[in-house]
């Protein structure tokens, strides 16, 4: 028997993604709207309480909106926007998060799918912060490098049209240092405050490198680079979708310069430890359309429905 899946805001970045990973699953029906009934509240209704699971691929308040259309207790919801990460009564849709994660995936209807940020950075401090190699309060910084497809459909068209000498250029964004993912940066990172977070936006479609710098001295006695990689290793041992690399291992660097877009096109996630005995370097690497959104969410929708997790996706 197919499972019903329904894609609300099937028109966006990631809808557009979604439907490339179930369009070519013969374990899924995929539900349509007609084209123009798209914004007919008792169609998406009608269509979101038939699916078994339904993606919400819409701006935060019409998430919201469509959330509280549904009433069919079966139907699971995978929302993509932020509006129900930090919400205690959604479950965070990251399957590596922690021991149980997966449990409360499988077992929720209501599953907020991370940001591509947040994803990379929770999964580069929070096994540090558990193990008690990382303070909670440590005064965390991260800087983010990424391809221009996070920014929607509006910002794809302006650099595809390439009309402006300024796109060609790496472009810093979210200057007041309050970008929307901070929330579940802190609340999933276990972290006692918001890092001061700046990303940048680059004249490439796709890829994503979150980088988080570390001085040692203000770590606890004797961690260094070894130690977090060890924890590192020990957490994500048995996870299919993450790899963790060896310290300065230079084969990961092309001349001694770091490919962002070195996981592209797969649901897999990249882990580096660079740096000396003093300053350390770690980053996290995925393809901000696939794990960081789209490939993300459909790994959720196979915990969820207690498929095999590689079902649609590449490692």
């Amino acid at each position: 028997m197919a499972f019903k899946v329904y894609v609300d805001g099937q028109e966006g970045t990631t809808g557009l993604r979604l439907f490339e990973y179930l369009n070519a699953r013969t374990d899924i029906e995929l539900l349509r709207i007609d084209s123009d009934k798209r914004k007919d509240p008792a169609e998406r209704a009608r269509l979101l309480n038939t699916a078994d699971v339904a993606f919400l691929c819409l701006p935060d308040d019409a998430s919201r909106e469509a959330a509280a259309m549904v009433d069919n207790p079966d139907t699971c919801l995978i929302d993509a926007s932020t509006a129900f990460r930090t919400d205690p009564t959604w479950v965070y849709g990251l399957p590596e998060l922690a021991p149980g994660q997966r449990e409360a995936i499988r077992a929720s209807k209501r599953i907020a799918n991370v940001g591509c940020h947040a994803s990379a950075f929770i999964l580069l401090v929070r096994p540090l912060v558990d193990a008690g190699l990382l303070p909670p309060d440590y005064p965390l910084s991260a800087f983010s490098l990424t391809g221009y497809s996070g920014g929607g459909k509006s910002l794809i068209a302006a650099y595809e049209a390439d009309t402006d000498s300024q796109l060609q250029a790496p472009r810093p964004y979210a200057m007041g240092l309050t970008h929307k993912h901070l929330p579940e940066m802190q609340q999933h990172g276990r972290l006692a405050q918001p890092p001061v977070f700046s990303p940048v936006v680059g004249p490439f479609l796709k890829g994503l490198a979150v980088t988080v710098p570390l001085q040692c001295s203000h770590l606890p006695a004797g961690v260094d680079g070894e130690r977090l990689l060890a924890a590192y290793r020990e957490r994500y041992a048995d996870e299919p979708f993450i790899r963790v690399h060896a310290i300065d291992d230079m084969a990961n660097l092309d001349g001694g310069f770091f490919d962002v877009q070195g996981s592209n096109d797969t649901n897999r996630v990249d882990l580096f430890v660079f740096g000396s005995a003093e300053r350390l370097c770690l980053v996290s690497r995925l393809d901000n359309l696939g794990k960081g959104a789209a490939g993300s969410a459909v790994q959720n929708m196979n915990v969820h429905l207690g498929l095999d997790e590689h079902i649609g996706l590449d490692a």
